[in-house]
C-alpha cells in the first residue's frame, strides 16, 4: 500500500526555544520512504538524530528569532501488513521472549501496569490466549470509555483514564497497554499518520508482542487498520511525542493530512477481522 502523509506546524515565537519533533516516518521491515522533504521557514539550525527506543527519528530545531515559525513534512511512503490466523498464535512465555519484546512488559511513565494488575485479573482474568485478552481490553475500553477531545492533559496516564472514564487516542492508547502489560502481555505505542481519520490528526494505537509478532489494536476504532504509517514506536507517549519544547511557543495551527495513492483502498476494521477470525501485524 502506498501513502502520501503531510503534517504542518506553525508557531509564535516570542523568545529563542528548541524543539525536538517526531514527524518523519521511519523505515521498518515491511515500511519504506520512497520520498520526503522537510521545510522549516524561517530556515534555523536543526539536526536529525535516531533514539534507541524503536530507532525513532527526530529532528532538534533551535530558533534564533522572534516571529513565526513553520514546520512542513511530506513522504510517500510503502506499508505492508500481515493477517494471520488467529487460531495460529501461540504466545512465548516471558523467560522465551525475543529481547526486543522484553521492555514492552514493564512498567512506564503513562503506563502503570503494576497498579493495575487486579483490576485486569477481575476484568480478563478469566480469558485464555494473549490475542484474546488483549482484543478484550480493546474492546472494553471502546465500550466503557468515552472520546472527549480536550478531557486529558499531557501529565494524565493510563490510571487516570481508568479512573475517569475518558480521554483521546493517546489515552486510550495507554490504557490499553497497561492493561495487557498487567496480564504480562508485551505492549508498546504507535504514532502515526492514518488515513481516513476524521478528523484529520495524528493518531496513537497499541501493539501487543505474540509468537514473534506485533499486532496492531485501535481502542477508538477510529481508522482503519490498514491505513496506518508508523512515524515513532515506544513505551508510552514519552518516547514519541509529537514535538517537545524547551521555551515558550505558542502553536497557532496545525494541519496532519494522509492519503492513499492507491485505488479501490478497502479498509479493514476491527470488525472485519473479527469475522474472518484473523489479526493484523504492521510489518
Amino acid at each position: 500500500m502506498l501513502f502520501r502523509v503531510s503534517s504542518n506546524l506553525n508557531y509564535s515565537l516570542q523568545n529563542p526555544a528548541t524543539f525536538f519533533f517526531a514527524i518523519k516516518c521511519i523505515e521498518t521491515g515491511g515500511q519504506h520512504i520512497q520520498k520526503e522533504n522537510l521545510y522549516i521557514d524561517p530556515a534555523q539550525p536543526s539536526d536529525d538524530f535516531t533514539a534507541a527506543v524503536g530507532m525513532n527519528r527526530f529532528t532538534r530545531v533551535r530558533t534564533t528569532h522572534t516571529g513565526n515559525l513553520q514546520v512542513r513534512y511530506q513522504a510517500d511512503v510503502e506499508t505492508n501488513i500481515q493477517l494471520v490466523d488467529v487460531a495460529t498464535l501461540e504466545a512465548d512465555e516471558p523467560g522465551q521472549l525475543l529481547p526486543e519484546a522484553v521492555p514492552f512488559l514493564f512498567p512506564s511513565r503513562y503506563c502503570q501496569s503494576d497498579r493495575l494488575r487486579q483490576q485486569a485479573m477481575d476484568l480478563f482474568g478469566h480469558l485464555q490466549g494473549h490475542y484474546a485478552i488483549a482484543s478484550a481490553i480493546s474492546d472494553w475500553i471502546y465500550e466503557k470509555v468515552s472520546y472527549q477531545s480536550g478531557s486529558t492533559t499531557e501529565q494524565s496516564s493510563a490510571v487516570d483514564t481508568l479512573e475517569q472514564r475518558k480521554g483521546v487516542c493517546r489515552d486510550f492508547a495507554h490504557l490499553g497497554i497497561a492493561l495487557c502489560r498487567s496480564m504480562n502481555i508485551p505492549a508498546r505505542y504507535i504514532s502515526c499518520y492514518s488515513h481516513l481519520l476524521n478528523p484529520p490528526d495524528f493518531h496513537a494505537v497499541f501493539e501487543v508482542f505474540i509468537g514473534g509478532l506485533w499486532y496492531v489494536l485501535d481502542p477508538t476504532r477510529l481508522a482503519p487498520l490498514n491505513g496506518l504509517v508508523r512515524v515513532a514506536t515506544g513505551r508510552d507517549a514519552a518516547d514519541v511525542s509529537v514535538c517537545t519544547i524547551f521555551g515558550s511557543p505558542q502553536l497557532l495551527g496545525s494541519e496532519v493530512i494522509c492519503n492513499s495513492l492507491d485505488a479501490g483502498f478497502t479498509p479493514i476494521t476491527r470488525d472485519s477481522l473479527v469475522r474472518a477470525n484473523q489479526a493484523l501485524a504492521l510489518l
